[in-house]
C-alpha cells in the first residue's frame, strides 16, 4: 500500500473518531422520532450540520495554518480570543463536558443502580475524569482505542439488525418544515464548533509525516470521504431507527430513554446494557479529552496566570453542577446558544472557503459582526423576526449576513483586493 494511501486512511479514521461523539448519538433518533416519513429530509439536513459543516470547518481552517486563530484574527484579534474562548466554554463547562456526564447517568449508571442519585453520579464520573486529566496516563488512550471500534460494530448490528428487522410502522407526523428543523437539530452535535479549533491536531499529524503545505489539502479532503462515510451510516442508520417509533406512544419518554429503548427493542435487555455501559466508557474518554483541552486552552491564553490544575477542578466542579440538570435540560439551555454560535462559525467557514470570490476583509468583518448580531436577536423571544426571509425556518440571520457582505464590498472597494486577505 502505498504512504499516501495509508495516511489517508489513517487521517480519515482519525477525523471520523474526532467526531464520532457519544454524547451525539441521542439525537439522529429522537429526530427520526419526530420526523417519521420524512425521515430522509431529516437525514439529509442532520447530515449537513452534524457531517457536513464540522468537516468544512477542518478544511477551512486547513487553507491557512492549521488553526482557528489564524483565521478568526482577519476579523480581529480580540474577537478571536472571546470567540475562540466563547467556543471552548461551550464544548467544555457549560455543554458538550456535562452533557457526556448527564448521558453516562442516564444510559449507563442510573438502569443498573437505580438508587444513584444524579449528583453522586457526577461527583464519581468527574473525580475518574480528574484521576486520567491531572496525571498523565496512557490507560485512557488505550481503552479509547478498543471501544471506538467495539462501539461501532454495536451499533453497526442494530442499524443493520433494525433494517431487516423493524420495530414498527413509520407513520406520518405533524413536523413542518423538516429540512430546516433537522439541519438546526444537527447544531446539538457542537462538532463545527468543535472542528474549528481541533484542525490543528490533523494539520500536525500531516507535517509531522512530511507532507508539504499544498499536499495537506487534498490529504484532507480524500481522508474527510471516510469520516462521510462513517458518520452518515451511523447518524442515519440511527435516524431511521428513531422514525420506526414514530407510531410509539411515547411522548414523555426522554432522548437518553429513546435510544435505550431502540437497544432493548432490538438487543433485548442484556444488549441495551451492553450498548449503555460502551456509551458510558466513551462519554468518559470524550469528557477526558475536552476536558484537558480546555483547561491547557486557558492556561495558555491567561499566560499560565490560570494553571491547568486549577482550571480541570474548576471546569469540573462547574460541570457536575450543570450535568445534575440531566440531558434535555442541557439540551434546553444550549439551543439559545447554539444558534448564536452556529451562524458566525458557518459565516467564517463560507467566506474563507470562497476567499478566491470573497477578497474584502472589511466586508467579511460586516458580515461576520451581522450574522453575530441577528444570531442574538433570534434567539430573543420579545423579538420576532419572521418577517426577514428564512425568518421562521430559524434563520433570520442569512439574508442580512449575504446583503451586509454584498454592501460591504461597495462600501469598501478598492481596485485590487489582496486575494490573500482570508
Amino acid at each position: 500500500m502505498r504512504k499516501s494511501t495509508k495516511d489517508i486512511i489513517i487521517i480519515g479514521f482519525a477525523l471520523f473518531a474526532m467526531f464520532f461523539g457519544a454524547g451525539n448519538l441521542i439525537f439522529p433518533p429522537f429526530l427520526g422520532n419526530m420526523v417519521g416519513d420524512k425521515y430522509i429530509l431529516g437525514i439529509i439536513g442532520f447530515i449537513c450540520t452534524g457531517v457536513g459543516l464540522p468537516l468544512l470547518a477542518i478544511i477551512a481552517t486547513t487553507k491557512g495554518d492549521g488553526t482557528f486563530e489564524t483565521m478568526a484574527s482577519k476579523i480581529g484579534p480580540k474577537f478571536a480570543l472571546i470567540f475562540a474562548s466563547t467556543l471552548f466554554i461551550a464544548i467544555g463547562p457549560m455543554l458538550a463536558i456535562p452533557r457526556t456526564a448527564a448521558t453516562t447517568y442516564e444510559l449507563t449508571l442510573s438502569p443498573l443502580l437505580p438508587g444513584l442519585t444524579p449528583f453522586i453520579s457526577m461527583v464519581i464520573y468527574f473525580g475518574i475524569n480528574l484521576i486520567f486529566v491531572l496525571k498523565e496516563s496512557s490507560i485512557i488512550d488505550t481503552i479509547g482505542k478498543y471501544l471506538t471500534p467495539m462501539l461501532i460494530l454495536i451499533l453497526s448490528f442494530i442499524i443493520i439488525k433494525g433494517i431487516v428487522f423493524p420495530i414498527g410502522n413509520i407513520v406520518h407526523t405533524n413536523v413542518t418544515s423538516v429540512l430546516s428543523f433537522s439541519f438546526i437539530e444537527g447544531y446539538q452535535t457542537m462538532d463545527a464548533l468543535a472542528g474549528l479549533l481541533f484542525a490543528s491536531v490533523i494539520t500536525n499529524s500531516l507535517k509531522s509525516k512530511n507532507y508539504s503545505k499544498d499536499e495537506i489539502l487534498p490529504m484532507t479532503l480524500k481522508s474527510s470521504a471516510i469520516a462521510i462515510v462513517g458518520l452518515t451510516f451511523i447518524y442515519g442508520g440511527l435516524t431511521f431507527l428513531g422514525a420506526q417509533t414514530s407510531g410509539f406512544e411515547i411522548a414523555n419518554l426522554s432522548k437518553t430513554g429513546l435510544l435505550l429503548l431502540l437497544s432493548r427493542s432490538i438487543l433485548g435487555n442484556l444488549g441495551s446494557t451492553i450498548i449503555g455501559i460502551a456509551i458510558g466508557l466513551a462519554c468518559l474518554t470524550t469528557s477526558i479529552g475536552l476536558l484537558t483541552a480546555g483547561s491547557s486552552f486557558f492556561e495558555k491564553i491567561s499566560n499560565g496566570k490560570l494553571p491547568y490544575k486549577v482550571n480541570a477542578v474548576v471546569i469540573s466542579i462547574i460541570s457536575i453542577i450543570i450535568g445534575c440538570l440531566g440531558v434535555d435540560n442541557i439540551v434546553k439551555i444550549s439551543n439559545p446558544i447554539l444558534n448564536v454560535l452556529y451562524p458566525v462559525t458557518i459565516t467564517l467557514i463560507v467566506t474563507t472557503l470562497a476567499n478566491k470570490y470573497i477578497r474584502n476583509i472589511k466586508a467579511v468583518r460586516v458580515g461576520v459582526y451581522t450574522s453575530l448580531l441577528f444570531g442574538l436577536l433570534q434567539v430573543i423571544p420579545s423579538i420576532k423576526l419572521n418577517f426577514i426571509p428564512l425568518g421562521k425556518l430559524g434563520f433570520a440571520w442569512l439574508v442580512p449576513t449575504v446583503v451586509s457582505i454584498l454592501i460591504g464590498h461597495l462600501v469598501f472597494y478598492t481596485p485590487k483586493q489582496n486575494s490573500n486577505n482570508l
